[in-house]
C-alpha cells in the first residue's frame, strides 16, 4: 500500500489572475487565493474597483497588481497578460471569472444583447485560456478556472442566452483540458449556485426582478434561497474561494465542471 501524502494547500510563490476580480465572487476568490499565499493580479473592466480588491489583498500580506481588462477584445486581454509576464515573469493559476448577466425571454432577446453576452461570458474565456496558455507553457505548470454556472449544467427561463454562455463555457473548458492533459496543466470549470452578490441582490439583482407581486426584493430573495436550494440557503464567496484554492493545487483533476450549488443540479 502507497504511504498517504496529504495535498498541500498552499500556493506559496505562485502567481494568480483573476479576470472580474473587482467585486462578488472573484474578489472572494482573489482573497481566498491570497490566504492561501499566492500573490495577485486582479484584472478588472473597472480598474477603481479592481484598486480596491487590491488594497484588500495588500492588507493580507500579499502582493497585488489591480489591472483594467475587457475580456471581449483580444487585443485588451494580450496586453493584460505581457503585463502579468512584466510584473511577475510568470502565471500559475487564472480564474476567469468576467462575466454579466441580463434577463429576457427568447422572443424578445435583442441579437445585440445576445452577443453582448456571449461576447464577455463565452469568447472572453477562450480569449483568456489562449492568452495565458503561451505563459504557462514557459513554465510547463498551469491551473486554468473557468467560471461557470448552474445555468450552464440547468437552463433558466428568461437566461437563454446567460445559460448558452455558461454551457459554452463547459464544453470549452472540458475539451481545452485535454489538449493540454501532458503539459503540467489542469482547466476546470467552478459553477456557482445562488450566491448573494450583485447578480442576485439589490434593485437590479434577479430576486428583485423574479419577485412576486407585493414581495419585496429581500422576500424573493428568502423564498428562492427556500425553493431552489436543497440545503435551503445560499452560497458565499468564500465557498467559491475554498473550491478554487483546492482546484488551483490539485494536479490530477482537470476537465471537470464542479458545482457549489447546495444540491441544486444533483
Amino acid at each position: 500500500m502507497s504511504e498517504f501524502n496529504a495535498v498541500n494547500f498552499s500556493l506559496n510563490g505562485k502567481v494568480a489572475l483573476v479576470t472580474g476580480a473587482g467585486r462578488g465572487i472573484g474578489q472572494g476568490i482573489a482573497l481566498s487565493l491570497a490566504q492561501a499565499g499566492a500573490d495577485l493580479v486582479l484584472a478588472d473592466y473597472d480598474l477603481g474597483i479592481a484598486e480596491e480588491a487590491a488594497a484588500l489583498v495588500r492588507a493580507l500580506g500579499r502582493r497585488a497588481v489591480a489591472l483594467q481588462v475587457d475580456v471581449s477584445k483580444p487585443e485588451s486581454v494580450a496586453s493584460l497578460i505581457e503585463q502579468v509576464r512584466a510584473q511577475f515573469g510568470r502565471l500559475d493559476v487564472a480564474v476567469n471569472n468576467a462575466g454579466v448577466v441580463s434577463l429576457g425571454r427568447v422572443d424578445e432577446l435583442a441579437v445585440s444583447e445576445w452577443d453582448r453576452i456571449m461576447n464577455i461570458n463565452a469568447r472572453g474565456v477562450f480569449l483568456c485560456c489562449q492568452a495565458e496558455l503561451k505563459l504557462m507553457r514557459e513554465h510547463n505548470f498551469g491551473r486554468i478556472i473557468n467560471l461557470a454556472s448552474i445555468a450552464g449544467k440547468v437552463g433558466f427561463p428568461d437566461l437563454s442566452h446567460y445559460s448558452a454562455s455558461k454551457f459554452a463555457v463547459i464544453g470549452f473548458t472540458n475539451a481545452f483540458a485535454k489538449e493540454v492533459a501532458r503539459e503540467g496543466i489542469t482547466v476546470n470549470a467552478l459553477c456557482p449556485g445562488v450566491v448573494g452578490t450583485g447578480m442576485w441582490r439589490g434593485d437590479e439583482g434577479l430576486s428583485a426582478r423574479w419577485a412576486q407581486p407585493g414581495e419585496t426584493e429581500v422576500q424573493s430573495w428568502e423564498r428562492h434561497q427556500s425553493s431552489l436550494l436543497p440545503q435551503g440557503e445560499a452560497q458565499t464567496v468564500e465557498d467559491m474561494g475554498q473550491l478554487a484554492v483546492y482546484l488551483a493545487c490539485a494536479p490530477h483533476v482537470t476537465g471537470q465542471a464542479i458545482a457549489v450549488d447546495g444540491g441544486f443540479s444533483l
